[in-house]
């Protein structure tokens, strides 16, 4: 009569009558004698312990490897790495930035606020040729910041195809087709604070309303609170601190 790897006899030839265990288990021949119950355990096995299942399947386990998904119970388990909170405060308190979001401000420096000026978009309409093509005023326009960083910042809209990337990005939307790509530059002073030079723009670059625009490439500075008009309906005020 066959007797299966573990010493049982069996009437079937492909499991164990008793226990279940594959007759040709491991891939070798049956044990047929009485001694294949005292026979040793192959390399690299282990003894199943009572009652113990396979934690991928829940099959009963037989030998090393599962049955029936083919889990190795000899493999160590990797020890779980503790989750790091995504919004973990960084030092001092102070929340981290979101990948790939803006960078915020440093405390204590410069900013920008861009907003739709009803004021200043009917002065320019006002001064505009007759026939000229009129941009109109967006009937929904949020506040935007930007924080001002190094020693230059760009004012425009963005272009792929020549390569401009504005730090203080107009595109929008909505956007505001009066001003040039390359509209303006935030130069940083040796004290510290700003200046504001127009790169000879179509349209010109206001500051606090004048009527005229500030001549091209030549610097003219800024304070806290100063407003600087673009396009056809753009007001940049500056904010320091």
């Amino acid at each position: 009569m066959p007797v299966c790897p573990k010493g049982h006899p069996s009437q079937a030839t492909d499991y164990c009558d008793e226990c279940g265990t594959p007759m040709a288990a491991g891939g070798g021949v049956p044990a047929t004698g009485p001694d294949a119950a005292a026979a040793p355990a192959a390399e690299g096995a282990s003894p199943d312990p009572p009652g113990e299942t396979c934690p991928d399947c829940q099959a009963p386990r037989d030998g090393r490897f599962c049955e029936t998904c083919g889990h190795d119970f000899l493999a160590e388990t990797p020890p779980a790495s503790s989750p790091t909170p995504a919004s973990a405060p960084a030092p001092g308190g102070a929340a981290p930035a979101a990948p790939g979001g803006p960078a915020p401000a440093e405390p204590g420096g410069w900013r920008v606020v861009a907003t739709a000026d009803r004021e200043y978009h009917r002065r320019m309409l006002a001064s505009a040729d007759a026939g000229a093509d009129q941009v109109p005023f967006p009937a929904y326009c949020p506040e935007r910041r930007f924080a001002l960083s190094g020693a230059e910042v760009l004012i425009g809209r963005r272009s792929s195809t020549r390569g401009i990337e504005p730090g203080i990005d107009l595109t929008g939307p909505p956007e505001d087709a009066g001003v040039s790509h390359a509209h303006a530059l935030l130069v940083r002073t040796t004290e510290g604070s700003w200046n504001v030079v127009d790169l000879d723009s179509a349209n010109g670059t206001y500051v606090n309303g004048s009527a005229d625009p500030i001549p091209a490439n030549q610097p003219v500075p800024l304070t806290d609170g100063d407003r600087i008009h673009v396009g056809a309906w753009t007001t940049l005020t500056v904010r320091a601190g």
